[in-house]
C-alpha cells in the first residue's frame, strides 16, 4: 500500500483503544502507576549495576601502564592477591620494558576527622617518582606523600568531610588516625566511592608499608609495566608470559579492564542481584499491564463480539488491544523517567556513587516498556480469538 494511503487510513481510523482507556479513568491511572513503578525499578537496577561497573574500574581505567601484572587468583582491584616483587625485576630484563613498578593496595579503618566515626577506606601506595594514575590532581601533589604518614584524600568519598576539605584546600594542615598511626592529609583529588569502600587514599609505597607494618615489601598487589617507544606491546606481553612464572597473569591495560568487568559480570553476587532486579521489574510490569488489558477485554467482550458479527476481522480487534498497550507504554514511561532522574540525584548525593542517566539507558528502558506492554497485550488478546457472537448473544 502507498505510504500516503496508509497515513490517510490512520487519520480516518477511530482511536478505539484510546477511547476505551479513557472510558475508565481509574483503571487507566492504575495501569500508568503500575508501568511507572516497573520502569522506575528497572531504571534503578540498571543505574546501580552501571555504578558497580564504574566504581570497580575507575582506578584500573586511569592506570598509566602498558602492561599489568596480577596474581592468578586475583578477583578485582579491591581483592588483589599479592605476588613476589622479584617478578618485576625479572620483567625489567625483557627487551622493550622501560620500567616496572609496584602498586600496593589495601583497606584501612580511618577515623573521620569531623565526626570521629571509623569507616573503611581503600589506600593505594605508589612510586612517587613515577605516578601510577592518570589523575592530574594526584600527580601535582604526589611529592608531598614522600613525607612520612602523608596521604592524599579523595574528596568525593562518602561521608561528611566538608570542613576538612575546606581546611585542606585552604592550605591548612589536617590529620586523623589510621589504626595507631596519625595520618596527615596533604592534598585532595576526586574519583568517588565504591560499593566496598567509602573512599580512597593515595600515598607513597613507603608510607603504605608504614601503615601496614606486617606487610612484606616484597609482596606487591599490582605490577605496572611500561614499554619503550618502538616496541609492540603485545609482543612484549608474550615475552613476559614466557619469561615469568605462572603465578602471575600478564595483561595489557585494556585486557586488565576487560578482566575486571568479566569478573564482576561472572562472579559478583551484587551484579547478579541487580540483573535479577531488572528482570523482576520487567515481569511486574507485564503482570500489571496484563491485568489491566485483560480486564478491559473482558468488560468489552460483547462489543468485540458485535464487531465480529459486523464483519470485522480478528486482526482489527487485536490492533485495538495493541493500540491500548502502545498508549500505556508512552503514558507510563515519561513519569518513570522523571522519577528516576530525581532518584539518581538523591542516590548520588547520599552514597557518592557515580550514578547518572545516559541517553542510551533511556532508549533501552523505553524499548523494554514497549516490549513489556505488547507482551501483555498479546497475552490479553487470547480471549478475542474465542469470542463467538453466537455464544455471547
Amino acid at each position: 500500500m502507498h505510504p500516503l494511503k496508509i497515513v490517510k487510513a490512520l487519520q480516518e481510523r477511530t482511536a478505539l483503544g484510546l477511547l476505551q482507556l479513557k472510558h475508565d479513568p481509574v483503571r487507566l491511572l492504575t495501569a500508568i502507576a503500575g508501568i511507572t513503578f516497573a520502569d522506575v525499578l528497572i531504571f534503578m537496577q540498571l543505574g546501580f549495576s552501571d555504578a558497580l561497573y564504574k566504581t570497580n574500574t575507575q582506578y584500573p581505567r586511569t592506570l598509566q601502564a602498558d602492561i599489568v601484572l596480577i596474581n592468578t587468583q586475583a578477583k578485582n582491584f579491591g581483592q588483589l592477591r599479592t605476588f613476589p616483587r622479584r617478578r618485576l625485576y625479572q620483567a625489567q630484563d625483557v627487551p622493550g620494558v622501560s620500567a616496572a613498578d609496584a602498586l600496593y593496595i589495601g583497606s584501612v579503618q580511618w577515623r573521620n576527622p569531623q565526626t570521629r566515626k571509623k569507616t573503611s577506606m581503600m589506600i593505594v601506595g605508589q612510586n612517587p617518582n613515577r605516578p601510577a594514575f592518570d589523575l592530574p590532581e594526584v600527580n601535582a601533589k604526589i611529592a608531598a606523600t614522600r613525607m612520612p604518614y602523608h596521604v592524599l584524600f579523595d574528596q568525593a568519598s562518602r561521608g561528611d568531610y566538608q570542613e576538612m576539605i575546606a581546611q585542606v584546600a585552604a592550605g591548612q594542615p589536617a590529620s586523623t588516625e589510621i589504626g595507631v598511626n596519625t595520618a596527615h592529609i596533604s592534598g585532595l583529588f576526586t574519583v568517588g566511592a565504591s560499593f566496598s569502600d567509602d573512599g580512597a587514599l593515595i600515598t607513597s609505597d613507603q608510607n603504605f608499608l608504614r601503615f601496614f607494618p606486617k606487610r612484606q615489601p616484597g609482596a606487591v598487589s599490582l605490577g605496572l609495566v611500561n614499554v619503550e617507544s618502538g616496541y609492540d606491546i603485545e609482543q612484549v606481553r608474550q615475552q613476559l608470559m614466557s619469561r615469568l612464572s605462572d603465578d602471575v597473569l600478564v595483561l595489557t591495560h585494556e585486557g586488565y579492564i576487560e578482566f575486571e568487568l568479566a569478573e564482576i559480570q561472572a562472579n559478583s553476587p551484587i551484579g547478579f542481584v541487580f540483573g535479577l532486579g531488572t528482570a523482576m521489574g520487567f515481569i511486574v510490569g507485564v503482570v500489571i499491564v496484563y491485568q489491566v488489558l485483560s480486564t478491559d477485554v473482558n468488560s468489552h467482550l460483547a462489543e468485540y463480539a458485535t464487531f465480529k458479527a459486523m464483519g470485522y476481522r480478528n486482526s482489527y480487534l487485536l490492533g485495538v488491544v495493541f493500540e491500548e498497550a502502545l498508549i500505556l507504554s508512552f503514558l507510563g514511561f515519561w513519569p518513570s523517567l522523571a522519577i528516576a532522574l530525581g532518584a539518581y540525584q538523591l542516590t548520588a548525593a547520599a552514597t557518592a556513587l557515580p550514578i547518572a542517566m545516559p541517553v542510551s539507558r533511556t532508549f533501552v528502558v523505553f524499548l523494554l516498556t514497549l516490549v513489556m506492554c505488547n507482551v501483555s497485550g498479546a497475552i490479553a488478546t487470547r480471549r478475542l480469538h474465542a469470542a463467538d457472537p453466537a455464544d455471547i448473544f
